[in-house]
């Protein structure tokens, strides 16, 4: 019964975190003290759920209790301020003195707009760097624990959690307001508010760690903050592009598992199963996109090749050139071995395994990619097409032995032993 209730508080706290932090943020305007006070909130949730029962509303109860939290560490600070002035006064002078009521100012009004947005855009301020942006807000909005977080950015867990710490002091010592800029602001401030969207969308799409391989609950928040951001900036191309690459990903999602939860690769999915509305608003974002004109950017890039996936009716009828061109200009514009991996894998569709092994060799060699489970996983596939079971075995293994995700090693692991039985 513990387990059963540890478990839903587990999911609760996925689901409800950012909102929580975010909405406390907007209250007491520092970051670092809002996490505290959800984890406080939190903690009694662990104390009393067990005993007491689940609550009817979970998400209610972790907001009040975090609130109450505020309110007593606020009337602390002001009745420390208090004692200070007093000190060295004619104590029969003194009047009685009240502690303000500090609900007004952490009541429910929310007269700014969204306090997820505001939560991204203090996160993603100009007095941090990328790096810190990003892993931050990861922590803050996606709910990533610190080791998922290394994970996900291919770096030393100590590196990632000083990282985020110093980002938080960062903030406070600047404080930095908790708001969406405006003008020119807003659009100085959206490439890395957009990475930030993007990081999270695909830690929904493919989660890095846990027993589930997706994780809908982040890719639903992140389409809902690029929808916001693409009402805030319409005519921004990239904001477009990202929207259009999140809205036809997202309809993928109900094919990519089968009944029981286990994955089911792009070229193995139904693709009756996919949401043709949600294919349309990714179509409709593109196109309004590649009319704002100039070169397209990263994110309209991968929308582009989302929508020749989205197009073919069939995996034979995936215009794979077009993806491998695609992919080219891609490289072009991030210099990144993942799309250099993903463009290598658009070549062994198009050209065939052989030409594509030899470019998956080289990433090997280069080393960048050495703790990347799909490096491994895509040379697996490529050997096991040429009938090099054995070695294809053996990789499969490898990429199984790297990644945190239950779904995706059971997965690996399930071709590693498909490969050792041809």
């Amino acid at each position: 019964m513990a387990r059963d209730v540890h478990g839903a508080i587990d999911t609760v706290w996925r689901m409800e975190s950012a909102r929580l932090i975010g909405a406390l943020a907007r209250r007491v305007r520092d970051v670092g003290l809002a996490e505290e006070l959800a984890q406080d909130a939190l903690v009694a949730a662990l104390e009393h759920w067990p005993r007491d029962g689940i609550p009817d509303n979970p998400g209610a109860w972790l907001m009040t209790t975090a609130r109450n939290r505020a309110l007593d560490r606020l009337r602390q600070a002001t009745l420390h301020r208090q004692k200070q002035e007093e000190l060295g006064a004619d104590a029969d002078a003194r009047g009685d003195h009240v502690v303000p009521d500090f609900s007004d100012s952490l009541d429910d009004a929310d007269d700014i707009g969204d306090d997820l947005l505001r939560l991204v855009f203090a996160a993603c301020h100009p007095v941090l760097s990328r790096e810190a942006q990003v892993a931050l807000t990861l922590k803050l909005l996606a709910g990533m624990s610190t080791p998922e977080i290394a994970r996900a950015f291919l770096q030393p867990e100590a590196t990632i959690a000083q990282r985020i710490v110093r980002a938080k002091r960062t903030l406070g010592d600047a404080r930095v307001p908790f708001e969406v800029p405006r003008g020119d602001a807003l659009h100085d401030r959206l490439a890395a508010v957009l990475e930030v969207v993007y990081l999270i969308f695909n830690e929904g799409y493919s989660a890095t760690a846990g027993d589930d391989w997706t994780r809908p609950a982040l890719c639903d928040e992140a389409l809902r903050l690029g929808r916001v951001l693409a009402q805030l900036s319409p005519t921004t191309a990239e904001v477009l592009g990202l929207l259009a690459l999140m809205e036809i990903q997202a309809s993928r999602m109900r094919a990519r598992l089968d009944g029981e939860g286990k994955p089911i690769l792009l070229m193995a999915q139904d693709r009756s199963r996919w949401d043709p509305l949600l294919i349309g608003r990714g179509l409709a974002a593109l196109a309004r996109a590649q009319q704002q004109g100039g070169e397209p950017g990263p994110y309209q890039l991968q929308a582009a090749i989302a929508a020749c996936h989205a197009r073919a009716r069939t995996p034979e009828a995936t215009d794979w050139p077009r993806i491998v061109a695609l992919y080219g200009e891609l490289m072009q514009c991030t210099s990144s071995p993942v799309v250099e991996l993903n463009r290598a894998v658009a070549v062994s569709m198009a050209t065939g395994p052989a030409a594509a092994l030899l470019l998956v060799d080289g990433l090997v060699t280069d080393g960048h990619l050495a703790r990347y489970h799909l490096l491994h996983a895509a040379r697996g596939d490529l050997l096991a097409r040429l009938q090099r079971h054995d070695e294809a075995r053996l990789e499969f293994e490898r990429a199984a032995a790297m990644t945190a995700n239950e779904r995706e090693k059971a997965l690996l692991l399930e071709r590693a032993r498909g490969a050792a039985g041809r």
